[in-house]
């Protein structure tokens, strides 16, 4: 039977978006095949489906989605009773359920449905679909006294109309407030409560939103810049140093169109990130000169000027009447959402308590999720030497709004905060370090002069190199400032990995530095090994190769199954590179007799039950291969480019392993998502026993 969640309320205005995105991503670690169901639903564009749906991958027909409309279920409702109103849903709800493990069933809004007893309504559809429920109270300008009140009426009003009730939310609470509130409601209900503070930058607009809602025209400015949240409004209708002393962190000056002077003042301060402002929206229509403009996209690349017809009253009421939403357009806003939700709800424990069945299968989104969610359960430092590349700041805003784990960035200072006030990224939560100026680089050099004296290298030359960012980030994790490093965005390979060679040096059971693909299928995960770092490895390495990366598939949830690859399987073929493999395979067994190993063995026996039962039908390993080591990195790396070109698997990588700290490398052409991954795995790497030692 098809397990369900029903997400609801008691009344409008509780943000319960945030929840539902939250256990949809709960469902989606757990469940490879998650429906959504909306019962009733408004005319217009269901702006949370469409961001699941971009989120998440969905395939569900949008048409399967909802029941009906309101204006549908009042007239039905008032026409043949509410008993043929939720006869009709629960029929159309079953059409969903069919076809998914879960279903993550959307409560009504209660705004201006028509619908009496709404909250009634909400339960008997819950307990007529066989969901359990999860209510949200809203908080958002109540007292602490207040919202107690409200959550234990609430859960009662439920719990007494049937319903299996798995947790309480209450969501939007006076950040001060919210301790004591889910003190007190922990010991008066019998169900967990989770307790979320208010979070402005989900209820502020983005510059986006306030655009289309006023009908501004987009005078200069990018998609980036667009998509900044409007934390404020200062309304400059005084002299420059009065406005710039009333500018704060995310917000949206708002000015007559014809004052140039608090247009340019204004960007100039945000270039300086003194402080960083969403935009500015220029009133009356008025529009600066072309030199002005020009000068602005200049000081500010990025930043919005957007111009509306309306003079400063009409529209500073229209602003104020705004909220943001969550949607697809808003991704940061999810991001937020999301770290909001994981952070003040017992992720685990409520993923217990829905009792949702496990997959058989893993997938890429599985193994995203996975990543994240434990490189939080034990927080992190991750030092990013690339501080002032576009992609790397914006994968820094995803891992801090999800709170991954904890970064430093070095660069320089000045430079850095540009940028971030470009891109419009918030980085106030993380370490800036310049390497140039730094206190360290004196030490530093002592420690790196003293590691390599034996090339001839002094304190002065020492000096010199350690300025250089790999080689002080490096520096850092090797002192136990940070926890792993990350770079390879912007420079080579060898620029990335030869510091940590150098000074973090391989592990005292390793005999080489390896790497590992995690190759992201539609429905598995394969450890790919090694296709990034040794060209020609000997058997002795091959050896080394297969034990290291079995210990890494298994730190990241792959059970290893070790296929030792060749041109030939068992003993069909013979010849110094088939030779290499089965010597290999043989001190594998030797050393590590535990680990499950076949080699030689070609790729399709490794990997396909067909070929596997004719080539060796007795193997606990072919056919269901989950580490697959190459003979040879021109083997290797052609065969996970193919793979992920003509398969489309996503490939996370190059993991390193075999070094006593984590330290990890960035394809140049890595997308944003594939650094969160990495700065994610790299802080999981930081968790292992060893490495728990290391920092002690």
């Amino acid at each position: 039977m098809t397990r369900s969640v029903y997400v609801t309320g008691i009344d409008r205005g509780d943000g319960r978006q945030v929840v539902e995105l939250g256990v949809m991503e709960l469902l989606t670690r757990q469940v490879d095949r998650v429906g959504v169901f909306r019962p009733l639903v408004h005319d217009g564009p269901d702006r949370l489906f469409e961001l699941l749906r971009a989120r998440y991958r969905l395939a569900q027909d949008p048409a399967t989605v909802y029941g009906m409309d309101y204006r549908e279920a009042s007239a039905l409702q008032a026409e043949r009773g509410t008993d043929e109103l939720v006869s009709t849903l629960v029929d159309r709800f079953h059409l969903v359920a069919r076809d998914y493990d879960v279903v993550l069933v959307l409560g009504t809004d209660f705004a201006a449905t028509q619908l009496p007893d709404e909250l009634a309504l909400n339960a008997r559809l819950a307990n007529e679909f066989a969901a359990s429920v999860l209510p949200v109270v809203g908080g958002r300008d109540e007292s602490a006294e207040a919202v107690r009140a409200e959550t234990r009426n609430a859960y009662r009003a439920y719990d007494g109309l049937g319903c299996d009730v798995l947790a309480m939310v209450v969501n939007r609470v006076d950040p001060k407030d919210r301790a004591e509130i889910a003190e007190r409601l922990d010991s008066r209900l019998p169900v967990p409560c989770y307790v979320l503070p208010d979070e402005p930058a989900l209820s502020a607009p983005t510059v986006a939103q306030i655009t289309h809602a006023l009908g501004g025209k987009v005078l200069i400015g990018d998609d980036s810049g667009l998509a900044r949240d409007a934390l404020g409004f200062v309304f400059g209708g005084a002299m420059l140093p009065n406005l710039l002393a009333a500018l704060t962190p995310g917000c949206l000056v708002v000015t007559p169109g014809d004052r140039a002077d608090l247009v340019i003042g204004s960007l100039a301060a945000h270039s300086a990130g003194t402080p960083p402002i969403a935009g500015i929206l220029l009133t009356l229509d008025e529009r600066p000169s072309d030199e002005i403009l020009t000068l602005a996209a200049r000081l500010a690349p990025g930043t919005p000027v957007v111009s509306v017809a309306g003079n400063s009253f009409p529209t500073a009421e229209a602003l104020f009447a705004l909220e943001g939403k969550l949607n697809a357009a808003t991704p940061r806003k999810a991001e937020t959402a999301l770290g909001l939700f994981e952070r003040h709800v017992d992720t685990a424990d409520l993923l217990k308590r829905v009792s949702a069945p496990s997959s058989d299968r893993l997938t890429p989104m599985m193994f995203e999720h996975q990543l994240l969610e434990q490189a939080r359960s034990e927080r992190r430092r991750v030092v990013l030497p690339e501080g002032t590349e576009d992609r790397v700041l914006q994968a820094a805003e995803v891992l801090l709004r999800r709170g991954v784990c904890d970064l430093t960035l070095l660069g320089p200072a000045d430079q850095i905060r540009k940028k971030a006030a470009d891109l419009g990224i918030d980085i106030s939560a993380t370490q800036i370090v310049d390497p140039q100026t730094s206190p360290l680089r004196d030490s530093f050099a002592e420690k790196y002069a003293e590691l390599r004296a034996h090339k001839g290298v002094t304190v002065e030359l020492a000096y010199d190199v350690v300025a250089d960012v790999n080689y002080f980030g490096t520096l850092m994790v090797e002192e136990g400032l940070a926890d792993g490093m990350v770079s390879g965005a912007v420079h080579s390979t060898a620029a990335t990995i030869r510091p940590a060679f150098e000074i973090i040096k391989t592990k005292p059971e390793s005999r080489i530095v390896s790497s590992v693909f995690f190759m992201c299928l539609a429905d598995k995960v394969l450890v790919y090994g090694d296709c990034a770092v040794n060209p020609d490895p000997n058997a002795e390495q091959l050896c080394d190769i297969a034990i290291s990366s079995a210990a890494t598939a298994r730190q990241f949830g792959v059970e290893p199954r070790i296929a030792m690859l060749s041109y030939s399987t068992g003993t069909s073929g013979s010849g110094a590179d088939v030779d290499k493999v089965r010597e290999a395979t043989e001190l594998v067994r030797a050393r590590r007799g535990d680990l499950l190993i076949e080699g030689p063995i070609q790729y399709d026996a490794a990997v396909e039950p067909s070929v596997a039962a004719t080539k060796l039908p007795e193997s606990e390993v072919a056919g269901q291969a989950s580490v697959l080591i190459f003979p040879d990195l021109n083997t290797g790396n052609n065969t996970y480019k193919a793979v992920q070109r003509s398969a489309g698997a996503i490939a996370v990588g190059p993991v390193l392993q075999g070094l006593r700290k984590p330290v990890n490398d960035l394809s140049r052409g890595a997308l944003v998502q594939d650094i969160v991954n990495t700065v994610a795995i790299t802080a999981i790497q930081s968790q292992t026993p060893d490495q728990k030692a290391a920092r002690q």
